[in-house]
């Protein structure tokens, strides 16, 4: 039986302004990266099978207390919003990486190719893609919490969409860079779904089923207890990265805006169609906000940890998604905020399809 997801907390002064530790950490990465760069040139050589250990530690201490949340269990609950969870699904696996895609190659390689480093134009898109294919693992029951979302159908897309990352995320990834004519290595990529996706699962599972078997608040106080090394671990592989990203934006700090261009354009049309659809379908707002949210985000960890393996710290593709770190938190609020305030427009008698 699922266990009920407990009251989440709405986000702490500390995750509120996560974009201000990003840039603080971008900040303390491209300066350390200019006075440092032997430091970081040897790091960056701890590597094994092209995956760098230091980061691949950094990237489980991120994504394992987040996947300690998700109960597997909880797939059951689907049955019950078969519509709400049909139009994330449609969403997050039809929509997103494909139309992320169509965004990269328009805005990358057609409007913005003049201002953009022509030998990193592949690179980029390849980290859009990435970060689009990676629906929202965590951070979703902060914003379905803070939009009044139903917590057994949050639960549910999030166990579902992860149940599903495991099985597509490299078959999607794989096709999408095809297309743009983006060579990749399978058995690297693989590897990266192995690393960061099939073991972190199976590691934060076994881990929750232990907690659990000692009681409910073992498992609360543990949750508490290992909430700030995601962040933490996240705030540090940042300041990796801008170590070595730094030389590249201190020559084109442009590049920064406009990457975000295509995140941001991304954001608000998923969730505007989720929760439309959610709508025309006739599913309650408490089903409509947390399903356009998970649309809206993304497990930027999982894209930064695969952009790192299959192209490298200092690649176009792993400052793409790094980006998409940067404007998740303020750009979710607003969304947070846009269906909060639309409530009483959602909640409006109207049409729908089918009998409730």
């Amino acid at each position: 039986m699922a266990q009920p997801l407990r009251p989440a907390m709405a986000m702490n002064r500390f995750e509120r302004y996560l974009s201000v530790w990003v840039v603080l950490c971008i900040l303390a990465g491209i300066a350390a990266g200019q006075w440092a760069p032997g430091l970081f040139h040897a790091i960056g050589a701890i590597e094994f099978a092209r995956v760098n250990l230091p980061v691949g530690l950094l990237i489980w201490v991120m994504i394992i207390p987040m996947l300690l949340k998700v109960d597997f269990a909880a797939l059951h609950e689907i049955r019950h919003h078969v519509r709400g969870i049909g139009v994330t699904l449609l969403v997050n696996w039809l929509i997103k990486p494909f139309s992320m895609a169509l965004l990269g190659w328009l805005f990358v390689r057609q409007l913005f190719a003049p201002w953009l480093p022509a030998g990193q134009l592949d690179s980029y898109i390849a980290g859009l893609i990435l970060l689009a294919a990676a629906p929202c693992t965590a951070m979703v029951f902060v914003w379905s919490r803070l939009a009044g979302g139903d917590p057994l159908f949050t639960l549910s897309q999030v166990a579902i969409n992860d149940t599903i990352m495991v099985f597509a995320f490299a078959p999607i990834v794989a096709l999408l860079l095809g297309i743009s004519s983006i060579s990749v290595p399978w058995g690297t990529l693989l590897t990266s779904v192995l690393l960061y996706i099939v073991l972190p699962v199976t590691l934060a599972q076994l881990w929750r089923r232990a907690l659990l078997a000692r009681g409910q608040a073992v498992f609360d106080a543990t949750l508490a207890r290992i909430a700030p090394w995601s962040i933490s671990a996240l705030l540090a592989t940042l300041v990796l990265l801008f170590a070595f990203q730094g030389q590249a934006i201190l020559r084109q700090p442009l590049v920064i805006a406009l990457l975000a261009v295509p995140i941001l354009i991304q954001v608000f049309f998923n969730a505007a169609l989720a929760y439309w659809l959610n709508r025309q379908l006739g599913e309650k707002h408490a089903i409509a906000a947390p399903s356009a949210l998970i649309g809206a985000s993304n497990f930027f960890e999982l894209a930064v940890a695969t952009a790192i393996s299959l192209f490298g710290f200092e690649s176009g593709a792993a400052l793409a998604t790094v980006v998409g770190v940067l404007i998740e938190v303020p750009v979710m609020l607003l969304v947070v905020r846009v269906v909060n305030g639309s409530r009483d427009w959602y909640e409006h008698p109207r049409p729908h399809l089918g009998s409730r």
